[in-house]
């Protein structure tokens, strides 16, 4: 997918696309000796579609108090979300970088998306940027009642639940010693001194992420409200 494409609209300065789509393993710097990266737009992008997306929910949701619309703008820019989104776009074929595209990470994804907005900013301004927000994400994947159901991290969701519910819970994590080629780490998720589930994956964040969420369909119905 090409740039024109993808932002709907003829780039007025190049330059801050090409930034938006340079990794930090290339060691380029600008004139003034800077380093030349999409790592500084991903913190201009961010601001943007959190200024967006929170005057949407605003006009949208009338009824909604802080903490809702709050909690909905984290659903939208959640890191999750902005990843689906960069791969959607592909955004990853415009990298120039001296790391093979296999392997980054996922969040590369996200943060080439938010370099993108930031770049548009810079470029077009805040009307251009609110537009390709508008159609790249809000149109198409911002609908408030299955926002309202979307759960952002098991984790917090357990952890806020047995906050509130006074219980005490802990999670025990080690490396697996299984034959993988890539090393997985396995977890044991306590509540009330009993094992409620267990998970392994690549990561310990994302084993503790994966027990939370079977812990969380086991008490469903008592959690269910905390969304």
């Amino acid at each position: 997918m090409q740039l024109t494409e993808i932002l709907q609209f003829k780039p007025k300065e190049i330059k801050y696309y090409k930034r938006a789509f340079t990794h930090r393993s290339m060691n380029i710097k600008d004139s003034k000796g800077n380093a030349f990266n999409y790592e500084r737009l991903e913190f201009l992008g961010d601001a943007m579609l959190s200024s967006v997306i929170a005057s949407h929910l605003y006009l949208e949701v009338p009824s909604g108090d802080e903490g809702y619309l709050t909690k909905m703008r984290s659903k939208v820019v959640s890191r999750e979300h902005l990843n689906e989104l960069g791969k959607d776009l592909k955004l990853i074929k415009l990298v120039e970088s001296k790391i093979p595209a296999g392997q980054f990470g996922d969040n590369i994804h996200g943060n080439l998306f938010e370099a993108l907005v930031g770049a548009i900013f810079l470029d077009r301004g805040y009307k251009y940027c609110e537009k390709f927000i508008d159609t790249r994400v809000i149109i198409p994947y911002v609908d408030i009642e299955t926002l309202e159901g979307k759960v952002i991290s098991y984790k917090s969701l357990l952890i806020e639940w047995c906050q509130k519910e006074k219980k005490t819970f802990g999670y025990h994590v080690y490396e697996d010693t299984g034959n993988d080629d890539v090393r997985h780490f396995s977890v044991k998720l306590s509540i009330d001194d009993k094992i409620v589930a267990k998970a392994r994956a690549t990561s310990k964040k994302k084993a503790e992420e994966k027990a939370s969420k079977r812990a969380f369909f086991a008490f469903q119905s008592r959690m269910s409200q905390m969304i």
